[in-house]
């Protein structure tokens, strides 16, 4: 999934029906959509988000934190 991708302008949380951060592959990490206000992370498999709520996955405060740092330097954050 790229970052200009006309998607992202579309996809929501499964559980609160908000916005997502897009997060690409950094630091063993792969490319997820993240969504601050539930701290839940989903994941995106061969490109395709994975936006099931039982695909998400919670995490904790450390995690939160470090997923905001990334989140607010990608280009395709949304709003």
């Amino acid at each position: 999934m790229k970052p200009d991708d006309p998607l992202l302008r579309i996809l929501a949380c499964p559980l609160d029906k908000g916005p997502l951060h897009l997060l690409a592959a950094d630091d063993g990490d792969g490319e997820a959509l993240y969504n601050p206000r539930l701290r839940r992370r989903y994941p995106v498999v061969d490109g395709v988000p994975q936006l099931l709520p039982s695909s998400g996955e919670q995490v904790p405060e450390e995690e939160h934190e470090r997923l905001l740092a990334r989140a607010a330097g990608a280009p395709g954050t949304a709003p």
